[in-house]
Formats: structure tokens, sequence, C-alpha cells
């Protein structure tokens, strides 16, 4: 059969595709293809969806990253810790800024940001904790914060980095709203996916999400007066209206992915590889942006499933702490041992709301079969 890993067209059928096709011939209509009034509806739902007052939309996750990290006022000098186990824009966008990413490590079991590794990195210069809401789940703010705060001595400004996490929530509630200011991604492959790049902030603070509204318009909010030196960030009316037209989907959508999370628990139990295969954890709150398992042999094991046409992808390969371009940062080898054996381990199965349950029968039998020994047809 084969299993891709993502098809972009689990939502793209022919009356999505019609819907869509409506909501770009208005922006055709009216012509504003920059801040247009698709903007304005897709902040407004946004906000609801996520139970913030304010959601500020701009081009994309990464930079995303950036307003909300000027928005805790970082920049040059500052140090900001983050786990080194996660995607590159998170520390990529403090070292935009001029500040220093500090890498801290991540617990064995949730793979989110460890908070006494974190606390442990802490001193004088330290401005921000930047926790990942890793593969959907959210990390739990409120012990975060005091734990840094106590390290550090002072007020420790936390910025959510909730790219992987659209409707989600922490043991304190519906992430987004829990630290100072909160930043999320609209890549194709989100859960709650543009056509092309997108992204957002989220802020409970009326003031800082006007200075972030100013920033993502090269820092001025009248044309032409410029109260600081901002960004070209915005987000064209396209994409918003793409945005809006999808979010009221986005529940049965997570729900899907629930779904096959689900359902790939069952069937790694079905097949008894519970001594090769280690599944992510089930936590209330949580809504599986990827299902990510720790695999025995993890390399040899996609392999094997690559030529048997089974899709699977490795996020992520190298911790931040051993990229080249932070190799000036100094670290080694050995410094923060479980982000390092995670990126030797983890493997994530295709659980985007177009898989279905033969598909996910297909994948795990093809981990039956490579850790029984046996042979997978090659496609």
């Amino acid at each position: 059969m084969g299993v891709p890993m993502f098809d972009i067209g689990y939502n793209l059928g022919p009356q999505e595709r019609a819907a869509l096709l409506q909501r770009f011939a208005a922006v055709l209509e009216h012509g504003r293809f920059l801040n247009g009034p698709e903007l304005g509806e897709l902040e407004e739902r946004l906000a609801a969806f996520l139970g913030v007052p304010h959601a500020i939309a701009c081009s994309n996750g990464s930079d995303a990253l950036v307003l909300a990290l000027r928005a805790a006022d970082v920049g040059p000098g500052d140090e900001v810790v983050l786990p080194a186990f996660t995607f590159f824009a998170t520390a990529g966008a403090v070292a935009r800024l001029g500040a220093t990413p500090v890498f801290a490590d991540v617990e064995p079991h949730s793979l989110l940001l460890d908070r006494q590794s974190a606390a442990s990195k802490c001193g004088p210069r330290t401005k921000a904790v930047l926790p990942v809401h890793l593969f959907g789940m959210a990390a739990p703010i409120a012990p975060l914060r005091a734990a840094v705060e106590a390290a550090a001595g002072h007020p420790v400004a936390v910025v959510e980095d909730a790219a992987q996490a659209i409707g989600a929530a922490a043991p304190e509630g519906p992430i987004g709203g829990l630290g100072l200011v909160a930043a999320w991604s609209c890549f194709p492959t989100k859960n709650l996916g543009a056509c092309g790049d997108a992204g957002f902030v989220t802020t409970t603070d009326a003031g800082r999400a006007a200075r972030i509204r100013r920033l993502r318009e090269h820092g001025g909010g009248q044309q032409y007066h410029h109260d600081e030196v901002g960004y070209n960030f915005r987000l064209d009316s396209l994409q918003a209206a793409a945005l809006s037209e999808r979010l009221p989907q986005l529940p049965a959508w997570n729900a899907a992915r629930e779904e096959s999370a689900r359902h790939y628990g069952e069937l790694l139990e079905k097949h008894g590889l519970a001594g090769c295969v280690q599944p992510p954890p089930h936590v209330a709150g949580r809504i599986y942006h990827q299902y990510v398992v720790r695999a025995a042999r993890r390399d040899a094991l996609r392999a094997a499933l690559t030529a048997a046409g089974i899709g699977s992808a490795v996020y992520y390969p190298v911790p931040l702490h051993l990229q080249p371009c932070f190799a000036g940062l100094g670290g080694r080898p050995g410094d923060l041992p479980e982000s390092e054996r995670a990126a030797q381990e983890v493997l994530a199965l295709p659980i985007h709301p177009g898989v279905r349950p033969e598909q996910r029968e297909e994948v795990i039998e093809g981990f039956a079969a490579f850790y029984r020994g046996a042979s997978m047809p090659v496609r």
C-alpha cells in the first residue's frame, strides 16, 4: 500500500478546495493583499479559539518567535535558556536578536525542558526562558517559572514556543497565555496549516500586543513614522483567509490525530514491541502534532521502513548544543545526555488526519517485521 509521512491533500478535497477558492476570490476582488479584512478576522478567531485576548498574525513561526522575544525585551547581552532538543528556530530567534541561547537538557520521558537543568543554567544575564510545547505536549509553565526565577534571583520572562501545539493545554490551562507571550507556526504540515508560510503571536498584555503589531510593520504605528526599528513580518491576506477557513475544522483534525495515537499504542502492544519501542506519553491536553516513539536500532529500522514504502521522520537528529553554528558557545558531546540520547532514538510516524487505520497497521507491521528479523517487501 505504502504510507507517506505526510499527505498535503488530506484537507484539500473537493469541498475544501471550493471553499478556499471562494475565499481567495474575495481577496482578489478587493485587492488588499496585505492588511486586508481577512487579517482582523483571523486574529479575532484565533484569540477566541485559544482563549486569549490578543492574537497578532505574522509571516511565519520563526518570525513569531523573534516578535515574542522582542516583546519580552530580549536583546544583545541577554541570555535565554531553552531546550537543546527542539527545532532550530527556537534558538535561531534568540541569536537573531543578538542574545545568547543557553541550552538545557530535556526530561527523558516527555522530552520537554527539564526545569532543574534549566534552573542550573540561569545566571545574572538570564532574561527569559523559552520552553517548547514539543510535538503537541504542553510544558508545565508555573513550576518552570518558579525554578528559574529562584535560581536566577530575579524575574525571568517565560516565552512559550507553541509552534507545534495549537489547541494543547498544560496543567494550568490552555497554552498561549500562560507565559508573557507565545509564538505559533502555521506551516503547512502543522495541525493548523496555511497554504504557505504563516504564524502568529499571542499575549494577555495589551501593551505588548500593541508593540508586536508595530514591530511587524517596521516598528511604526503610523505609516512613515517609526517608534523603533522593526521588521516586515506581515501576513498576507490570502494566507489569513485560508487559516480562517480551516480553523473551525481544527478540533476534528486534532481528534483524528489523537485517535491515531491511541491506535498506534494498541498496535505496538498487540505486536509485543514494548521491549524495542517506547511510545510517547499520553497526557490530558496533548494534541499530537507528531507521534514520536523511541526505537532500538532507529536508523536501521528507518531504512527498512523506507525500503518498504513506509514514511517516517527524525525530529531531531542533532541537538542544538552540537550544531556547527553554535560551536562558539562551547557545547560538547556528553554535556546534555538526555537530548543526545533522544536524538539517536526518536522516530516520528505518520499521524496526519488523513492516515487510515489500515495504513497505521501497515506501519506497525513493518516495525514488527524488522524486530523479528523478517524481510519486508521492498517497494
